[in-house]
């Protein structure tokens, strides 16, 4: 994710590479991040809050409490954190680093190719031009949407943050049912993934519910109208919904 975020940054043109300097561990991929982006890279943490305005935690939740101790006392009161890691609220990170100017985002991995959706929010102390830059970083990496309450980060967490995975798991299953019917795979996979971006941008452009477009794809007594009562008696509805309100859970437990 911090790699889509270079990449966007750069490509959008909210910010010159030579003004990017990212910490890596890794010196494979140190070498790699400044030779592919012409960024700044530097193996301590530390060294990328030098003269830093906006510091991005683009880190996995788990090893939160190794890193934020570390930047304790190290940052200025102009400096402002942006965070995307999962499930791990502002209160935490506040509390961490003894640090005010706090953002949360969750952005989700069709960023990649910008075209990610990230909901975000951020402390009363940030300002509306620190908030202005923030919105076009995260509007490189696709659409942005700010809320006033932390609250709905989790539940983007689960719907739009883990949603890629769903549906990946939905595409791998309709090819799959294409190539147990006969079709040759690569022809399943073109007819599946097609299909799937034809239906989410009918559905933008049309404005019309999703029930009212399902019912005009459904003839009475059709083939659909068998899929989707086969669907139904497996509980589809039930299982998605409940799946995405297992990972609130998961997340708000993360936070914890």
């Amino acid at each position: 994710m911090a790699e889509a975020m270079v990449r966007g940054i750069i490509e959008k043109g909210v910010s010159d590479p030579h003004d990017i300097v990212l910490g890596e561990p890794l010196p494979e991929r140190r070498r790699f991040l400044a030779k592919e982006y012409d960024i700044q890279v530097a193996a301590d943490n530390l060294h990328v809050l030098d003269d830093a305005s906006l510091i991005v935690l683009a880190i996995k939740p788990q090893i939160m409490d190794v890193v934020l101790p570390k930047l304790r006392n190290h940052l200025t009161e102009s400096q402002t954190i942006l965070s995307i890691a999962a499930g791990v609220g502002i209160e935490r990170i506040r509390t961490a680093v003894e640090h005010d100017l706090l953002i949360r985002a969750m952005p989700n991995t069709p960023a990649q190719i910008g075209m990610g959706v990230t909901m975000w929010t951020s402390t009363e102390e940030v300002s509306e031009e620190t908030n202005g830059f923030a919105a076009s970083v995260l509007r490189a990496l696709g659409q942005e949407i700010f809320v006033n309450d932390e609250k709905y980060l989790d539940m983007a967490t689960a719907i739009s943050g883990g949603g890629p995975a769903y549906v990946f798991m939905i595409i791998e299953s309709l090819i799959d049912a294409g190539v147990h019917m006969g079709l040759a795979r690569d022809v399943s996979q073109e007819l599946v993934v097609d299909t799937l971006l034809g239906s989410a941008f009918l559905y933008r452009k049309s404005g019309k519910h999703p029930a009212e477009l399902k019912n005009m794809v459904t003839s009475p007594g059709g083939t659909t109208a068998e899929a989707l009562l086969m669907l139904e008696k497996a509980g589809l509805r039930g299982i998605l919904i409940g799946a995405v309100l297992e990972a609130y859970k998961k997340a708000q437990d993360l936070g914890k």
